[in-house]
């Protein structure tokens, strides 16, 4: 009898991947044999998350490093076409990559609320930039890295820069209730958004003063981005529960007029 062909190897791309549940994230899926694009937002910090990462066990030759600065959408446009043209298959996007919103309002190169744009619109860019490779095998997945905090939020259609009404929680929970409202634009691969818990990452003072180790959030995040665990298209995973999102995520007519909004902002960076 023939043996079994080997099974392929997947390449997964994590945003966010120089620290806490990001770095977590890659390093977990690099020991379970993937190839993994990791996201730095400069080249010295990319560096360093691989040497820990090579450090941790992980084969640098399964590692290749991009980086960008996702306050400027520019440079997300530029990593996406490095990342297509240099893996022309991509299996998983984990849109992990996030800030937590400064005190004051801060503006972006783009004209964004700073929080709104790294946190959603980033995702958002590289994720449709990405189209060819997600959609280049069946059964690819796209994993939004949300907040449970989605739910205390609203979108500010009138004024989504929070220009007039500035509070750094509301902007975030805006940035994260529409990475959530994201997952379930309909595409030719599976979207799924999750809290990861409340970890001890450097967005843990938005939440609490202790949390979960980084490593058991990147737990939960992984265990979506395994072929063996069936998904729910568009759901929100609260840590491993499939779980309600806030009822303004689960509207249609919200997801159409949150990638229109999305489709405008991104466009008007070009």
């Amino acid at each position: 009898m023939p043996s079994a062909a080997p099974t392929a190897t997947r390449t997964v791309l994590v945003t966010g991947a120089t620290s806490g549940i990001g770095w977590e994230t890659a390093r977990l899926l690099a020991g379970r044999g993937d190839t993994v694009v990791v996201h730095a937002p400069d080249r010295a910090a990319g560096d360093d998350a691989i040497t820990r990462l090579v450090a941790a066990g992980a084969d640098a030759r399964r590692l290749h490093l991009v980086t960008a600065d996702f306050s400027r959408l520019d440079e997300v446009r530029a990593m996406a076409a490095r990342v297509a043209d240099e893996h022309p298959v991509l299996d998983v996007l984990v849109n992990n990559a996030a800030v937590a919103s400064p005190e004051q309002r801060t503006v972006t190169a783009d004209g964004n609320e700073l929080s709104f744009q790294v946190n959603f619109l980033a995702a958002y860019l590289l994720t449709h930039e990405l189209a060819g490779p997600l959609g280049a095998r069946p059964g690819s997945r796209v994993v939004n890295v949300s907040s449970s905090m989605h739910r205390t939020a609203s979108i500010s259609w009138n004024d989504p820069q929070r220009a007039r009404r500035y509070s750094r929680l509301a902007a975030y929970a805006q940035s994260q209730l529409a990475l959530t409202i994201f997952s379930r634009e309909q595409a030719p691969w599976t979207s799924v958004s999750i809290h990861p818990g409340v970890c001890d990452t450097a967005l843990l003072p938005l939440y609490a003063h202790e949390g979960d180790s980084p490593e058991a959030g990147a737990e939960r995040v992984v265990r979506l981005c395994d072929p063996g665990t069936e998904l729910v298209p568009g759901a929100y995973y609260d840590r491993t529960a499939l779980s309600p999102a806030a009822p303004v995520a689960m509207e249609d007519r919200t997801v159409r007029r949150l990638c229109r909004l999305a489709d405008q902002l991104v466009s008007t960076s070009r």
